[in-house]
C-alpha cells in the first residue's frame, strides 16, 4: 500500500528546494502528498530560492543550481499547493489557564486532540515540517504543530524537519514536564556559520529582519541536552542525522538526501544514520 505524507509549510515563505527535495524522494516511491498550513492560506516559495544567481552571503556562493530553480518555481506555480489543510483547523487550541471554566475546558480540549491526532494518525505515515526562514515566524512555536510531532513520535512514526523547521522539534514538548522531545538525540540544524548577519526574509512583511532572530544552533544544543548532541558539520557539503523518528537536515543541499533517508525509514526500518 502507498505510504500518505504529510507535509506543513510554513505561510510566511518556504525555500523550494527544501520543498521539492522530499517531494521527489516520495513520489518516486508513489507515496501520496498532502500539503498544510498553519491557517489554511497557501503556501509559495521564497524569491531567492527561485534564483540561481542569489548568492547565500555565509556560503558566498549560489546555493540553488539552475535545474533545482526550474523544478522548484514550476512546484510553485503549480496548483498542488492550493487549498492546503489548515492546522488551526484541525488541531484545537489549548485554553488559557484564565478561562473561567478551565478544568472543563481543558478537559474537552484534550478530548477534541485525541480524536484529532488519532485521525491523523490514521491518515499518514510520516510528518515533514519543510524549512526556509518562514518557519521562525509561525511553525517554531506553533503549539498545534507541537501537538502532531508529539503524535507522531509516540506513534513512532518518522519525522523530518529541515533547516528552521527543525525549531518546532526543540520546542514540541509536554506542559507536563516540559522537557524538550530532541532531549538526548542527535539532530542538526542550521549552524551559526550560516546563519545571515542581515536580510532574513519572510513573505508578507515589509521590513528587513537583519539576522535570524535566534540562533537554532544554540536553541538544538540546549535543546538535546548533554547526552545528545548537535552536528552543525560545518565545511561538509551535507548534513543529515537519522535519530529515530527524527530526520534534521541542516539546510538546502540536504532535502534531497533527507527525503531518500525518509524512504528508507519508512521501508527498510533505517534507524541511525550520520553520527
Amino acid at each position: 500500500m502507498s505510504k500518505r505524507i504529510l507535509f506543513v509549510l510554513s505561510e510566511y515563505g518556504y525555500w523550494g528546494e527544501e520543498l521539492v527535495g522530499p517531494v521527489e524522494a516520495f513520489e518516486a516511491r508513489n507515496y501520496r502528498l498532502t500539503f498544510a498550513t498553519p491557517t489554511g492560506k497557501r503556501a509559495h516559495a521564497l524569491p531567492p530560492s527561485l534564483d540561481p544567481q542569489y548568492v547565500d552571503p555565509p556560503l558566498g556562493r549560489s546555493v540553488t543550481t539552475q535545474d533545482m530553480a526550474r523544478r522548484a518555481k514550476a512546484m510553485d506555480e503549480s496548483s498542488r499547493l492550493d487549498n492546503p489543510l489548515s492546522l488551526e483547523s484541525l488541531i484545537p487550541e489549548r485554553p488559557y489557564y484564565s478561562a473561567l471554566n478551565h478544568l472543563r475546558e481543558v478537559e474537552e480540549y484534550n478530548r477534541r486532540l485525541e480524536v484529532a491526532v488519532g485521525d491523523l494518525l490514521a491518515s499518514f505515515d510520516a510528518l515533514v515540517v519543510v524549512g526556509g526562514s518562514g518557519p521562525i515566524v509561525d511553525l517554531a512555536n506553533n503549539e498545534r504543530l507541537h501537538e502532531l510531532v508529539l503524535a507522531f513520535a509516540a506513534a513512532d512514526k518518522p519525522i523530518l524537519a529541515e533547516c528552521y523547521g527543525v525549531a518546532a522539534l526543540a520546542f514540541a514538548r509536554t506542559l507536563e514536564d516540559r522537557t524538550s522531545l530532541l532531549w538526548g538525540r542527535h539532530v542538526t540544524g542550521h549552524p551559526k556559520e550560516y546563519d545571515y548577519k542581515d536580510g532574513t526574509g519572510f513573505l508578507g512583511v515589509d521590513f528587513n529582519m537583519g539576522p535570524p532572530p535566534y540562533p537554532l544552533e544554540y536553541i538544538l544544543r540546549d535543546a538535546t541536552g548533554p547526552e545528545g548532541a548537535f552536528h552543525g558539520n560545518v565545511g561538509k557539503e551535507t548534513s543529515v542525522i537519522v535519530d529515530y523518528p527524527f530526520i534534521t537536515a541542516r539546510s538546502t543541499p540536504d532535502s534531497v538526501l533527507s527525503g531518500e533517508l525518509t524512504v528508507q525509514a519508512l521501508e527498510n526500518g533505517l534507524r541511525r544514520y550520520g553520527w
